[in-house]
């Protein structure tokens, strides 16, 4: 994913706001018949109500950086011979394929087969465990193509699976009824991949040329950038018409619901070029409503977009609707990584929820295709939680404040891109809110281990000033016994509790 000389950034380019309750209502904009590219117009973009709803998708950060099962960001490291993470996988490049110089990422890209890829299969599993969206890769920063494109002849059509590997995704989530994403990675490619255009610096073939530099294959490394061209987006004009014109054909041809960009929103003028172009035929398509949601990272939105935030969570209650990108492991597929729990995403998709946030969680698939029997554990128990929880989720909106509890204090562990950690230790006393209609819902967020006391609903909390009408707990037909007291609501430990850690209550006010 990004750099890290994007990590400095943090939390200066996040913009929440603590306003109680400021994300429950959203006032509705006039559309225009036509977004141009000035912030005017794009400020009249509306959050449609399915992402708002929608809460959790899942993404296939998927491709021919899966094959030598060596983790993320295979495609340049394996051309970096110095490093901690770089050379452990220049190493294991060497000893599996050959010298870069010759056995190249060229070279890769037809051990791709997916041969037990079922997108059907995988697609009813996610909706069983609680997606509303799906994303597919479109392009990673590798320069290879997971559509049908008739701009770039490193696809998965032409190469590797030879299939469709975005439309057929497509296909399957329309059938079970799934909101469609694809994410685009295009833009840093152009810097990211000169690796392949280097040489050993020490050792028997120091100096030799890595194939990067045969030109025959510039339509996949890219033409070489100027010297002064390294940041995360390149400068350079024709490298950023060529990525407006490809990331155009994406669009054209699959209209999704969702385009996700691996960076800010690119290129100034021409990234503005392309939003406008995607919020528009989105227009058309839907007869004047729309249903578009672009995703871009680091800068405040000002409900131009939906920003997201990697590896991480914002710290309170957006006024706009977010979205945090994460993965269940490493982004692409290594042997013997280790996995995020079920619960682990369990309470990371409630704290999101309660800041006005969505969840998007990679799913690491094999290079076959197929899933671990370790991540089918994972979303098994996934699976388990949200037919029962899922009233406090889906549809919600937050409440006054999103949460109590050691959690919310502050000087919090920092996330990876700012924000707070996306996966982070509760204690029983860490507490989330949602709001759905006139239903408030807490979240217990570990196994409770005695009586459970929300602060926030004392009769003489600023924040309620209702009496509470009952206290159930979801997925439990048992009475419970609670009192509303002045310095909190007290709940007694239910004599059974779910399976799960996150315990759920809906509490409903005298009216």
């Amino acid at each position: 994913m990004q750099i890290k000389s994007l990590l400095k950034i943090g939390l200066a380019a996040l913009f929440c706001a603590s306003v109680a309750g400021s994300a429950s209502a959203q006032p509705k904009k006039a559309l225009p018949a036509q977004f141009s590219t000035s912030d005017e117009s794009l400020k009249q973009y509306q959050y449609p109500d399915w992402f708002r709803d929608a809460k959790f998708g899942i993404w296939s950060h998927w491709g021919p950086q899966a094959v030598p099962r060596q983790g993320d960001w295979y495609a340049r490291n394996m051309y970096i011979q110095e490093g901690k993470w770089e050379s452990r996988q220049y190493e294991d490049h060497l000893k599996k394929y050959g010298h870069p110089s010759k056995h190249g990422y060229k070279d890769i890209i037809p051990l791709w087969k997916a041969e037990r890829w079922d997108p059907e299969k995988l697609m009813a599993l996610y909706k069983k465990v609680g997606a509303k969206y799906f994303v597919s890769m479109g392009t990673h920063h590798d320069n290879f193509f997971l559509w049908n494109s008739k701009l770039h002849k490193w696809n998965s059509v032409n190469m590797g699976p030879k299939k469709d590997v975005v439309g057929l995704w497509q296909k399957a989530a329309k059938k079970e009824g799934l909101r469609f994403g694809v994410s685009e990675h295009l833009g840093a490619s152009y810097t990211w991949f000169q690796a392949a255009r280097g040489a050993d610096k020490t050792g028997p073939l120091a100096g030799v040329p890595y194939d990067g530099n045969d030109e025959q294959y510039a339509d996949l490394y890219h033409k070489k950038t100027a010297p002064d061209d390294k940041e995360w987006l390149t400068k350079d004009p024709e490298n950023q018409k060529d990525w407006l014109s490809k990331i155009t054909e994406l669009i054209d041809m699959y209209q999704p619901d969702l385009l996700y960009s691996d960076s800010e929103l690119p290129f100034g003028e021409i990234g503005r070029t392309m939003l406008a172009h995607y919020y528009n035929q989105d227009l058309a398509k839907n007869k004047g409503a729309l249903n578009a949601v672009y995703t871009a990272k680091l800068r405040p939105s000002q409900g131009r977009w939906v920003q997201d935030v990697e590896r991480g969570a914002l710290d309170s209650i957006s006024p706009y609707p977010w979205q945090t990108d994460t993965s269940i492991g490493d982004w692409y597929y290594r042997t013997g990584q280790k996995y995020m729990t079920g619960t682990e995403v369990i309470q990371m998709l409630v704290d999101i929820v309660s800041k006005n946030g969505n969840l998007l969680l990679n799913v690491v698939q094999t290079p076959e295709g197929d899933l671990e029997p370790d991540v089918l554990n994972i979303l098994n128990e996934i699976a388990q939680w949200t037919p029962v929880n899922g009233e406090a989720i889906y549809g919600t909106r937050p409440w006054k404040i999103y949460g109590e509890g050691p959690s919310t204090e502050k000087n919090q562990e920092k996330g990876q891109f700012g924000g707070v950690k996306d996966v982070r230790p509760y204690e029983s006393t860490d507490i989330r809110f949602t709001t759905k209609g006139e239903s408030l819902y807490a979240f217990c967020m570990n196994k409770p281990t005695g009586d459970i006391k929300i602060k926030s609903l004392g009769k003489n909390s600023k924040l309620n000033q209702q009496s509470i009408a009952s206290v159930k707990l979801l997925g439990s037909k048992q009475k419970l016994s609670w009192k509303q007291e002045d310095d909190g609501l007290v709940i007694s430990k239910p004599n059974q509790l779910p399976e799960w850690a996150v315990a759920t209550f809906k509490i409903e006010f005298k009216k």
